[in-house]
């Protein structure tokens, strides 16, 4: 079952509240000494995370089908980078990983419990299943996610974790369990940053700009790119070319710079123009992977007002910390 995007949480009754896990999404199968982990494209994950399959198969609980997200703690906060370390085809990396840096289950739906089918029940009824089976197996890695049917807790929740979480979802109390439909709501967890443009690429007939790439500033005072941000209108491509051309100029970031063709873009990415760090703007983004955006910004505003040299890394809201999803896991 998906969720679909929304601007604001329903207000009305008959909702469920909870947190939106930023890891990978998962079902988890137990039919006796068998289990199976599956991503929600349908993809085997067992040989990725052997250590929650021996925990599907350590719980007391022999016959269960449950969904949840897989995430994963790297010293003090969440990391998506360390998940997709996992999708590894080396079965020694993966087994020294799985060891060293342990991932988590938390637990928010159950479909099946000791041969009994759950979903065509109610989320009421599959929460209290979910419950019963965490209360017999649940651990430091087998986690349950928190619940609300309050608006005023899902408020609360993307309050305290400082914007560290991916958002909430809302979901009728109800409601069976839809697979394959958008049967959820959720709202996203959106931040701003302000940004150095330090380079940017231009459309494909080379008479506008495609994508600005944006920098901030690391400890040592380098401009590191973090991303870049793009769906520029077709009107203003070529207005846009004439304000950056006057800048071009080397070498546009002095640390980590943008990548060009490689085998995960099929040599289809076109060469960048670096510019001298003088604009800043505001963009719009969603989660942080590492030191960047893990997905395209939306441009919000120029600000003239801001110094480059004002935009530093410190702006960067990270993954979730364990001491936060501790509070609000509790």
């Amino acid at each position: 079952m998906e969720a679909k995007l929304v601007d604001a949480l329903p207000t009305d009754s008959g909702w469920q509240f909870e947190p939106k896990w930023d890891g990978f999404r998962a079902i988890c199968v137990r039919e006796e000494e068998d289990a199976e982990i599956r991503s929600k494209s349908g993809k085997r994950l067992e040989r990725y995370f052997p250590e929650l399959v021996k925990i599907l198969l350590s719980t007391k609980t022999t016959r269960f089908i449950v969904d949840g997200e897989i995430i994963l703690p790297i010293h003090d906060m969440l990391s998506f980078d360390a998940l997709q370390a996992r999708l590894h085809p080396a079965a020694s990396r993966i087994a020294r990983l799985s060891h060293e840096t342990p991932a988590q289950l938390m637990l928010f739906d159950c479909l099946a419990l000791d041969g009994e089918m759950l979903g065509a029940c109610s989320l009421s009824e599959r929460r209290a299943a979910l419950e019963r089976f965490h209360e017999a197996n649940g651990g430091p890695s087998l986690l349950l996610s928190p619940r609300s049917r309050d608006i005023a807790d899902a408020r609360a929740w993307l309050r305290a974790s400082g914007g560290a979480l991916d958002g909430v979802v809302a979901k009728r109390i109800d409601e069976p369990y839809q697979p394959g439909e958008r049967a959820m709501l959720k709202v996203k967890q959106l931040r701003t940053a302000d940004c150095v443009v330090g380079g940017f690429r231009r459309t494909r007939e080379g008479r506008g700009v495609a994508s600005m790439l944006l920098g901030l500033y690391d400890a040592e005072g380098k401009l590191d790119h973090v991303g870049f941000t793009s769906g520029i209108a077709a009107a203003e491509r070529g207005p846009l070319l004439a304000k950056l051309r006057p800048l071009v100029a080397s070498p546009g970031f002095t640390g980590k710079a943008p990548g060009g063709p490689s085998r995960w873009n099929a040599g289809k990415t076109r060469a960048w123009e670096p510019l001298r760090p003088e604009l800043v703007v505001e963009v719009v983004y969603d989660q942080v992977t590492g030191a960047r955006f893990r997905h395209g910004t939306r441009f919000l505003r120029w600000r003239p007002d801001k110094a480059p040299h004002q935009c530093g890394m410190e702006q960067l809201i990270h993954e979730l910390r364990p001491a936060r999803l501790a509070t609000i896991a509790q």
